[in-house]
């Protein structure tokens, strides 16, 4: 369940020894058009942590200590931590908010150790789109996150080195159309913190 000691791709997040490392991509990310700048993961989507975090999404906000022990390890040990200068939870529409109660990325935030970096929650979703996990293709789950995403007026991104932060990343559709968003508001790095990155091979 630790981040420390696996080896993973620093712009997709998935499993990959450094050797395979292409001008910092991994084979499976080449040619892909990501938007976020690079990535840190808590862990892979499985076991353990896979139920921790399905049972933080459920109610269990008691787990954020836990889980942020996981996503500040991660976050301290990139190679982008100093650069941070605003943290932006992955938003839920408000009435997916409303009927859980919470948004465990921003849950999540709050709990994130960084001496100067505050929490902006000027990134909203404005439609409401379908549970991810119901989607069957990368493809399918990019369709339906397109054009989710808008920044608030009077937003300071302009210029700005932002951390996007979430629970999982499965195929990337999401943090992918939320770097997007961000940059087409001026912002000048976007990077990546997740609890888990999912699709890997775990016996």
């Amino acid at each position: 369940m630790s981040c420390t000691g696996d080896e993973y791709c620093p712009r997709c997040g998935k499993e990959t020894s450094r050797y395979a490392l292409v001008n910092g991509s991994c084979p499976d990310c080449q040619g892909k058009e990501i938007h976020f700048d690079q990535i840190a993961r808590g862990g892979v989507y499985a076991q353990a942590l896979q139920q921790m975090i399905l049972s933080f999404k459920k109610g269990r906000t008691e787990l954020d200590s836990t889980l942020a022990f996981l996503a500040n390890s991660a976050l301290e040990a990139s190679s982008f931590y100093k650069d941070i200068e605003i943290f932006v939870p992955v938003p839920l529409h408000w009435s997916r908010r409303l009927w859980r109660g919470y948004n465990q990325s921003f849950v999540l935030a709050k709990k994130l150790k960084h001496t100067t970096a505050r929490i902006s929650t000027e990134l909203v979703r404005i439609r409401r789109t379908k549970s991810q996990p119901a989607m069957a293709s990368p493809a399918a789950r990019a369709r339906n996150v397109a054009g989710a995403f808008a920044v608030r007026r009077g937003h300071r991104f302009s210029g700005r080195k932002i951390c996007l932060v979430d629970d999982i990343k499965t195929t990337g559709a999401t943090l992918n159309e939320c770097a997007k968003t961000l940059k087409e508001a001026c912002a000048a790095k976007v990077y990546a913190l997740v609890l888990a990155v999912a699709g890997q091979n775990v016996v």
